[in-house]
């Protein structure tokens, strides 16, 4: 056990020293403003992804390496919530859950057996005016019999933009909140939320994840006022401050990381190619390096926040994985091309041992 506990601490310690800062002090009180005042943002990603990656070994049962939930797909959009639930397995969680609606569901498990698929959701197309209130009060309750199992939710993938949809997945990410589960936040989820910021606002354990339109939108509803890319990282930890200390990781040829406390950068080399999904993969790979996290920083020892340290391993890995779908693939790469190549990538970066 003094064995166990000791790894943990010696962990922890390289945590601090990824980020710049001293072990004999707390993350917090070193890196105050440090990252914004220091013109070198980037952080050791690979070496913080290799620290919360767990060992595999056979003393450990299903589930303890993640569960993981996405609440998204709609009758439109069947894809995205297959992308992002399944990366979440291809690079360690056991257990991958998708809860969406009736008419997506079948569509959803037909992709893969590995998914568990709840057909919960509903639109309001399906729903009379009358029913909806009951009807919101049964969707929740189901969901409530799942919720303390998962580790984290991915928000928004395939979710559209029903407006019965959306109120219930208020009501989810509610719940999601008061049991204290971690949330990541992407695709039609961010547009819920720059609607509802009252949804994220003064939950560190919120994750946001825009692109270049998304973080616009969000600027602009918060900061009121247009991006600024010659200040860029001061803006993303104004903004990331505004919100309330929720985790914004800024998509883009580099990736911008904020908690509103620092920000950090993710520059290592991905992939030209553009094709839709990649922001499925990052959001799955977020949730279960947050879980990772959580897990581990949970333990005794300096505070540190999990969902930097999720969104600084996403990113890195699914940089990696992206630039050797490339190498492979060039102008034909497809999102299902670069979620093949995230084991192979964590396993260049952390080997099993």
């Amino acid at each position: 056990m003094q064995q166990c506990y000791g790894g943990i601490i010696r962990r922890q310690r390289h945590f601090i020293s990824c980020l710049g800062g001293d072990h004999r002090k707390t993350l917090l009180s070193v890196t105050r403003m440090q990252s914004v005042m220091n013109p070198t943002l980037e952080a050791d990603a690979l070496s913080i992804l290799r620290s919360i990656s767990p060992t595999l070994d056979s003393t450990k049962h299903k589930g303890q390496a993640g569960k993981i939930a996405v609440v998204g797909g709609c009758r439109e959009y069947t894809g995205a919530p297959y992308f992002s639930a399944i990366s979440a397995l291809k690079i360690g969680a056991d257990l991958s859950h998708v809860i969406c609606t009736r008419d997506a569901a079948p569509v959803i498990k037909s992709y893969s057996p590995e998914l568990i698929v709840h057909p919960l959701l509903e639109e309001s197309y399906s729903v009379r005016d009358e029913d909806r209130k009951s009807v919101g009060t049964l969707v929740l309750a189901e969901v409530d019999k799942w919720m303390e199992r998962f580790d984290c939710l991915v928000i928004g993938p395939g979710l559209g933009r029903d407006p019965f949809l959306l109120d219930c997945v208020s009501d989810i990410m509610k719940h999601a909140r008061r049991s204290n589960v971690p949330m990541v936040i992407d695709g039609d989820g961010l547009f819920l939320v720059t609607n509802r910021l009252d949804l994220v606002s003064g939950y560190p354990l919120a994750v946001l994840t825009p692109n270049v339109n998304e973080y616009k939108r969000l600027v602009q509803k918060v900061l009121n006022c247009e991006v600024n890319d010659q200040d860029g990282p001061q803006q993303l930890l104004s903004l990331a401050n505004s919100i309330g200390g929720v985790t914004i990781l800024r998509k883009g040829q580099s990736d911008y990381i904020s908690d509103g406390k620092e920000v950090r950068s993710v520059s290592i080399l991905g992939s030209p190619r553009r094709c839709g999904g990649q922001g499925d993969i990052l959001s799955g790979s977020v949730a279960v390096f947050l879980a990772w996290a959580r897990q581990l920083v949970g333990k005794e020892g300096p505070t540190i926040n999990p969902a930097m340290l999720g969104c600084i391993a996403g990113s890195a890995l699914m940089r990696k994985a992206a630039s050797l779908a490339f190498e492979d693939k060039k102008r034909s790469t497809l999102t299902s091309d670069i979620i093949e190549y995230l084991g192979r990538s964590l396993e260049d970066i952390c080997p099993v041992r």
